[in-house]
């Protein structure tokens, strides 16, 4: 439904700041029972959710809505009775971890928080998507450390309909998962949404370049890791020739950054685009929230998307959904049940998946490589490379404090530009 400010009475407000039946047959613990033995567990680590998960195995194939509520504050994870992963939310209790096990770190940064509903769209595409996916989830437990830190808070909008009904999203804002040795030092990233497959192909990569990486010599440890992503980086070039002479396309498009404009930070509309799957929940907001800018007719010019459209073709099993994700889509989405329409939702959202892995991959990815390549502090500091991604490559950067929801260039008519304190 296209939304018609003019003829329809709607507010909208920006605020900063096969799993689940319907019905459960018996309460194995009262809510303050549950919560005693999170504050127990929870400085356990993945022992205690272990220690959870067996003490309620009965009642985990039909959990209450108060058991499912204990397992998101024990694992930190919204939806954790589908996914059973335990993340950190402290680096230094991750790095403690990860040292005594000798895994290497998954650290996810994400606008808004993990264990919330609304956090941004790509954070909860993960928690669909991968998270519960059982290959992943059991690669995830045994080979990583998982950690996740918020960036800032996501921008979420609430329609309101004026007669009850009230439509919440978040606007803006994307995911990436870094790979990191036990003291912190960044090996690799996974910038945005990936297909399962591909997910699981990256993980399995970046484990075992963190092993040859700890193995080597002080002295040898940078020049590994600079020829490790000189080498992701060149199979990606080749690839791409691979997957263009595929589709005999003779002119190839050429791969190139996000414009951002210098007199302005980039809009979020243009930083939606970096993200398929989130841009078709946001995309009809942003277009009534965000006014056009020069951004995005520079976009239209360089982007070819009948072409990226056909090279996720070629891709379509890495967005596939295990049922494990697909019956927590169901529950969500439908949770009354409705095989026809379930299907379709899956069916689109594993296409956009398709889409967000070949993009990530091609102009993402291998703009982080370059950078491992080029080498300088910024990459030798997570936080650092963190602000470098959302700033380059997300256009998201920390210096805007609106997320490319205000432009200097349009008019409201509202007092004060609709800012409220």
């Amino acid at each position: 439904m296209k939304l018609n400010l003019i003829q329809t009475a709607i507010t909208v407000t920006v605020i900063s700041v096969g799993f689940v039946p319907t019905a459960y047959s018996e309460r194995v613990s009262e809510p303050s029972q549950l919560a005693q033995q999170v504050a127990q567990l929870r400085p356990q680590g993945p022992r205690g959710l272990e220690i959870f998960l067996n003490t309620h195995r009965d009642s985990l194939n039909n959990p209450s809505p108060e058991m499912r509520q204990a397992l998101d504050a024990l694992c930190q994870q919204r939806d954790c009775y589908a996914s059973k992963l335990y993340w950190y939310t402290d680096l230094a209790q991750a790095k403690t971890a990860a040292s005594a096990t000798g895994k290497p770190i998954l650290s996810l940064r994400l606008l808004g928080r993990l264990d919330q509903d609304l956090s941004c769209a790509n954070s909860r595409f993960f928690r669909v998507a991968l998270y519960p996916n059982a290959e992943i989830a059991q690669f995830l437990r045994d080979r990583y450390i998982l950690h996740w830190e918020s960036v800032r808070e996501v921008p979420k909008v609430t329609v309101d309909f004026g007669d009850g009904r009230k439509l919440e999203r978040t606007l803006t804002g994307n995911s990436i998962h870094y790979i990191l040795d036990s003291s912190g030092r960044p090996i690799d990233a996974i910038p945005g949404l990936y297909g399962p497959k591909a997910f699981w192909r990256q993980l399995s990569e970046a484990e075992q370049a963190v092993k040859e990486y700890t193995q080597r010599q002080s002295s040898a440890k940078e020049s590994f890791l600079r020829e490790y992503h000189r080498q992701r980086l060149a199979s990606i070039q080749r690839q791409w020739a691979v997957d263009l002479a595929k589709l005999g396309i003779q002119n190839p498009p050429r791969l190139v950054g996000m414009p951002i404009d210098s007199n302005e930070p980039p809009s979020a509309a243009i930083a939606g685009t970096i993200a398929v799957g989130k841009m078709r929940v946001e995309g009809p907001m942003l277009s009534n929230v965000s006014p056009a800018t020069r951004n995005q007719a520079a976009l239209r010019e360089i982007t070819d998307e009948a072409t990226w459209q056909r090279i996720a073709q070629l891709y379509a099993s890495d967005g596939k959904l295990d049922r494990n994700s697909i019956a927590l889509i169901g529950a969500k989405r439908f949770p009354n049940g409705n095989a026809e329409n379930l299907q379709r939702v899956v069916s689109n959202f594993e296409a956009a998946i398709a889409l967000d892995t070949v993009r990530n991959e091609y102009m993402l990815h291998s703009q982080i490589h370059q950078w491992f390549i080029d080498g300088n502090e910024t990459i030798n500091n997570v936080n650092a490379l963190n602000e470098k991604v959302y700033a380059q490559l997300f256009l998201t950067p920390n210096s805007d404090p609106w997320l490319g929801l205000m432009s200097s260039e349009g008019y409201s008519a509202i007092d004060n530009d609709g800012i409220r304190n």
